[in-house]
């Protein structure tokens, strides 16, 4: 297995043809705001109920549902942690994330990959720590996954995806 090709563009999340998009995610699982709000309403009122079954998901975890009314086949949940200063093991929490996400894409066969920036958001994580994170855990991954793309909601995001894949 090979480290999977990675990719940044600026778009929606929802709009992607991959195998699967991963969600960031709220612990419940039963949508939120954000890119959790719009992955709820794109993929239509089945992903509620889905979610149900998985009675909520713990930070640095994931689980995997249907895409329902989505291109993608799988969406798949993670919970990112909540930024408390970086000394509160959020840069592990958030590695999680990416880590638990691919194992969820490789148990799916899922061969591309569309990732939001996980906590960047309401969670308060700094973009351009939460991309280096993000790039590196994804590039020393051992994953079937044969395509990442990180799908940015602005310009900023894209540029800290792109500055941390262009670091080594």
């Amino acid at each position: 297995m090979s480290s999977p090709v990675l990719e940044v563009v600026r778009g929606d999340i929802t709009e992607e043809t991959v195998d699967a998009i991963v969600n960031a995610a709220n612990s419940s699982l039963l949508g939120g705001g954000g890119v959790d709000g719009a992955i709820h309403r794109a993929a239509g009122p089945e992903l509620v109920h889905a979610c149900r079954l998985h009675g909520g998901c713990k930070t640095g975890q994931a689980k995997t549902t249907p895409g329902f009314d989505l291109a993608a086949r799988w969406i798949i949940h993670t919970v990112g942690p909540v930024w408390q200063g970086g000394g509160e093991g959020e840069p592990e929490l958030l590695a999680s994330c990416y880590r638990e996400a691919l194992r969820e894409a490789d148990e799916k066969s899922a061969r591309s990959v569309a990732f939001p920036a996980i906590s960047t958001g309401i969670y308060g994580y700094p973009g351009d720590l939460a991309a280096r994170v993000a790039v590196e855990t994804v590039r020393e991954a051992t994953t079937s996954v044969e395509r990442v793309r990180f799908v940015c909601f602005d310009e900023t995001t894209v540029g800290f995806l792109q500055a941390a894949i262009t670091a080594d």
